[in-house]
């Protein structure tokens, strides 16, 4: 059986994504670290600061002893953004030789030699909300810290806040049957296409209220939320396909617009939340078809 090891590094972040993915209905968390994600196939995640049972240095000490004895076979898992201000003294992760090593640098030691790295988040993906303006900490996305490292280990993005549990488990699954995404598998923001090709807007359920031009004024109207500040119209993810918490809802079924976390643009972009925007739609209602 081949093990495929991990490391999930939390860095600016509120660990709402670990929350998401340990929250997997099938394959089950337990399913997902224990079992075999395909015949002959298992991850052993070796590092997560929230999961383990183990903490200080001794736990440190395994993150890196995985990184130098797995080279180039284990995944990296990154979850929130990174602090570069100061040399990216506000975010730490354990110390070295008495001094705290910056979450900044755990990211470009680890990035370098793993198989591949998966932001977990929109933090990680693009910046999210710890890289919003003022952004005091000067956080970045993965993808930035690594271009201005040269460092050239694949990345791919899974953004969301929180993505959906299936996102990332479905990533996972997809690396360990076939390998590394190829280029046509991803979108021009290293967002698979199996879950983030499609507008939230194509497959709303009240699509057929914007083509009508009926609009709601108020939260629990009946209508199309565009007016109340819906970003599906610029938002890719199958949300309303997937849904969340096994099936049961999802934020435009319980009334609420989409707020668009999973696109760069989140948050500075798309807010106001609840205001209407007018860039880059679809079409602009006008009462015809769209």
């Amino acid at each position: 059986m081949k093990e495929y090891p991990a490391i999930w590094l939390q860095c600016a972040a509120c660990t709402g994504c670990s929350v998401s993915v340990l929250n997997a209905v099938n394959p089950s968390i337990k399913n997902l670290l224990i079992d075999e994600v395909l015949p002959g196939r298992h991850i052993n995640l070796r590092f997560h600061p929230t999961v383990m049972a183990g903490s200080g240095a001794p736990v440190i000490k395994v993150m890196e002893d995985t990184s130098k004895q797995k080279r180039g076979d284990y995944i990296l898992i990154v979850e929130g953004a990174i602090p570069t201000a100061k040399n990216g003294i506000h975010g730490v992760v354990g110390e070295r030789a008495g001094k705290p090593v910056t979450m900044l640098s755990r990211v470009e030691e680890l990035a370098k030699d793993a198989l591949v790295v998966i932001a977990l988040g929109t933090c990680a993906a693009f910046g999210g909300i710890p890289a919003a303006h003022p952004n005091p900490t000067q956080c970045l996305s993965v993808s930035d810290i690594l271009q201005a490292q040269g460092i050239d280990t694949p990345v791919v993005n899974i953004p969301g806040c929180p993505p959906h549990p299936d996102w990332f488990v479905g990533t996972v699954a997809s690396i360990l049957f076939s390998g590394l995404p190829k280029p046509e598998d991803l979108d021009e923001y290293r967002r698979p296409k199996a879950f983030y090709g499609q507008l939230i807007h194509e497959n709303c359920p009240r699509r057929a209220y914007y083509d009508e031009n009926k609009f709601a004024k108020k939260l629990g109207d009946p209508g199309c939320l565009y007016e109340l500040g819906c970003k599906g119209s610029v938002t890719y993810s199958d949300c309303p396909l997937r849904l969340w918490n096994n099936g049961v809802n999802w934020c435009i079924a319980n009334g609420s617009p989409c707020i668009g976390c999973t696109e760069p643009s989140f948050p500075d972009e798309v807010s106001p939340l609840y205001e209407k925007i007018t860039a880059a739609l679809p079409e602009t209602p006008t009462g015809g078809s769209s």
